[in-house]
């Protein structure tokens, strides 16, 4: 498998590990893939990211890079926020979005 077809795949891959953990929900193996396919998933991410970059040209292409981990960041932050019942991680979760995107 070449890297492009990896980079094209990943995507994929990681929309199907979603769908199992929604069958198999708490158990250790599919939280170590879904966190492997997370890692995988958001390297992909900022690999497209970087390629963008690269078309662009230097001023655009670091601000295209820097949205493109913010908002990674600012979804995984929200993943946390929504598994605390009851709201108990809602004001960590809201002050680490502020911080990340002051």
């Amino acid at each position: 498998m070449s890297k492009a077809q990896f980079h094209a795949l990943a995507p994929f891959v990681a929309l199907g590990v979603f769908i199992l953990a929604h069958f198999f929900h708490g158990q250790a193996w599919i939280v170590g893939l879904g966190g492997l396919t997370i890692l995988v998933a958001v390297m992909t991410a900022v690999h497209h990211a970087e390629v963008v970059a690269h078309r662009v040209g230097e001023p655009y292409g670091a601000l295209i890079l820097a949205l493109a981990v913010t908002a990674i960041e600012v979804a995984l932050i929200i993943s946390m926020m929504l598994q605390g019942e009851g709201g108990e991680h809602a004001t960590l979760t809201r002050d680490a979005i502020f911080a990340t995107i002051m």
